[in-house]
């Protein structure tokens, strides 16, 4: 199976994804403290949990479009989309029993 750290989605799998996440609230806010430590480990657990996520900057909204390459790579998951001042990032399970999210 192709691994999501090697393979980018495809423009039609970001939109699907994109349209699973628009029911979601954001799990994590950027607040005055900006992108730390703590934040970083609850949104790791939250992709392992459920796979895709929001994120919700607070603060910090002039620095989302340097913040989200380092979230990506940090967290070994994908931005698959920036709406407004929230970013989706989703990461596949690596268990494929455990994955909740088929993509197309």
């Amino acid at each position: 199976m192709s691994d999501i750290a090697t393979d980018r989605l495809s423009g039609a799998q970001r939109k699907f994804l994109r349209g699973q996440a628009h029911h979601l609230k954001p799990l994590v806010q950027i607040g005055r403290q900006g992108l730390t430590e703590a934040s970083l480990e609850h949104l790791e657990a939250g992709l392992a949990d459920h796979e895709l996520v929001k994120v919700k900057f607070l603060d910090f909204k002039d620095r989302k479009e340097e913040l989200v390459p380092h979230m990506e790579q940090r967290l070994r998951a994908e931005c698959v989309g920036v709406i407004g001042h929230t970013a989706i990032f989703y990461r596949r399970h690596h268990d494929p029993d455990k994955r909740k999210i088929k993509l197309p």
